[in-house]
């Protein structure tokens, strides 16, 4: 039997555990301090886009086996700031429940007042609520929140002493890369919903169809599928998308950043094209 649930997340999977053998690498073999920025600087995007993976595998567990998903929380913690069960109680218990309702979601976009919040506002809210949110969500979930507060706090302790015993690689290894991860994070997902105020949740989340926006994100691109079953896995969202498209209003298709050097056609076609044939979970 497989290790994994899904063939398919070997490749995420080895993608994350090369960049943490990376990571502890130039941890124990860089010294300078400016080949150390360069190293937080260009793994910024890597990270960045590791972040979905994460958000993919709390929704879906990766492995069969619980110690082997633990682990592979802790290498994706400490590239996305994001630990055990903070995606699942802040996004799979949270969002996913109340996206519809923006007094309750913990990823709203609008202020108290009912204004909408421009990017920035939303991305420094976001990221700084992220965790007192998971733990309120965690109030109605006690043994997630547990794990929660277990994982959070022995990913602390180790980003600790890899801080203690280095200083400079630490922060510049470990802390800024959670951080600025967590900022990207909540940059990335004010366009899945913003702007979009309706109880109809075919019509409350953008879709973009562009292919390799979706390889690197694992089909994220998707959204209205992913909100209308997200126990789906990734892979097969392209599928579930191709049965509900129809009903999709055609401007809830935008483009992404990738359509301006990777063009990929028109979307609102490519959303009614047929998907690989196989089934939605």
């Amino acid at each position: 039997m497989s290790l994994f649930k899904h063939p398919e997340d070997r490749l995420p999977v080895a993608f994350a555990v090369t960049l943490t053998g990376l990571d502890f690498a130039a941890y124990f073999c860089l010294s300078s301090p400016w080949a150390l920025l360069a190293y937080w600087l260009l793994m910024i995007t890597p990270k960045g886009i590791l972040s979905a993976w994460n958000h993919h595998h709390q929704h879906v567990h990766t492995f069969r086996s619980t110690p082997l998903n633990r682990l592979l929380e802790v290498s994706y913690a400490l590239h996305t700031g994001m630990t055990t069960n903070a995606w699942l109680l802040h996004h799979v218990l949270g969002h996913h429940l109340n996206f519809l309702d923006q007094e309750r979601d913990e990823s709203r976009w609008k202020r108290r007042d009912g204004s909408a919040m421009g990017m920035l506002e939303y991305t420094v809210v976001t990221a700084l609520t992220a965790y007192p949110r998971a733990y309120r969500v965690g109030r109605r979930h006690p043994a997630h929140q547990r794990e929660f507060l277990v994982y959070s706090a022995l990913t602390a302790l180790l980003v600790g002493a890899l801080v203690y015993a280095n200083p400079l690689a630490g922060l510049l290894l470990f802390v800024m890369p959670m951080i600025t991860s967590l900022l990207y994070t909540a940059w990335v997902t004010y366009d899945h919903h913003a702007g979009l105020d309706t109880d109809d949740h075919t019509h409350a989340s953008y879709n973009i169809m562009n292919r390799w926006f979706n390889r690197l994100t694992g089909n994220l691109g998707y959204h209205t599928a992913h909100h209308h079953r997200q126990g789906v896995h990734w892979s097969r969202l392209p599928a579930l998308h191709a049965r509900i498209a129809d009903g999709i209003p055609a401007h809830l298709f935008r483009k992404s950043t990738f359509d301006s050097f990777l063009p990929d056609g028109p979307a609102a076609e490519r959303a009614r094209a047929s998907a690989d044939a196989q089934p939605a979970e």
